[in-house]
């Protein structure tokens, strides 16, 4: 069933995000079936799509193709606050690819000049990559989108300097985060590679960088709630 007809599977916070911000773009572009697909293998040989692979690749198209939504996010770059507004598309691509042993493949993700590929795994987890391997960014698409009600959710709170791509570290924030008290991990957004943590005042997202030319850095993205915060923004 598709994610929009049972949101079942997610928090309060995101089943709120996707009824306000989510919608369904109709059935996904003419495509051949998985399990008509021919391959190649590691060793570039033509093979048929191994079983695993058929049910992920379908089971992503029925619960999530043709899923549509924006996220709203807010960061301090410099002397200026900058609002954005990010589209992400859940459409399947022609990517596919062998990762160890089990296979991950290729769908739209958040429509930005990004220097990644978005993937996602036979075993769940999704992921990126910059022309690299398969780069863990969540531990499940569900956590995904718990992450994004979180964000959509904070960006009109105050944002303090860090970084506006996820790709990109930022340890501009790292002290304040180490002095602020009453923070609780939010579980259904975190992962192994991003965390959410929150307060009565204060979020905290905690993530580590998407590359594969250097081991991965921590970055941290921290707003505070203020009721003026909407004021002297600038918008891209």
């Amino acid at each position: 069933m598709h994610i929009l007809d049972d949101l079942d599977s997610l928090s309060p916070r995101a089943r709120e995000f996707v009824r306000r911000a989510a919608w369904r773009e109709g059935r996904e572009k003419s495509r051949i079936p998985t399990d008509f697909l021919q391959i190649r293998d590691p060793s570039d040989r033509l093979i048929s799509a191994p079983t695993e692979l058929v049910i992920r690749r379908e089971g992503f198209a029925d619960r999530f193709g043709g899923l549509r939504y924006e996220v709203r996010r807010s960061a301090f770059l410099g002397r200026d606050r900058y609002d954005v507004t990010r589209l992400w598309n859940f459409d399947l691509d022609e990517e596919i690819r062998k990762d160890g042993r089990s296979w991950c493949f290729g769908w739209t993700g958040e429509h930005v000049s990004s220097p990644v590929r978005f993937l996602a795994h036979t075993d769940g987890r999704v992921g990126v990559s910059d022309g690299g391997p398969f780069l863990e960014i969540a531990s499940s698409i569900t956590q995904l989108i718990e992450s994004h009600a979180l964000t959509d959710e904070v960006s009109s709170w105050e944002p303090l300097p860090s970084s506006l791509e996820p790709w990109v570290s930022s340890c501009s924030a790292l002290d304040f985060v180490a002095r602020v008290v009453g923070l609780t991990l939010v579980p259904e957004a975190s992962g192994r590679f991003e965390r959410w943590y929150l307060s009565d005042a204060v979020a905290v997202r905690e993530f580590w960088t998407w590359t594969s030319q250097h081991p991965r850095t921590r970055g941290v993205m921290l707003w505070r709630h203020s009721k003026s915060s909407a004021d002297h923004t600038r918008r891209t």
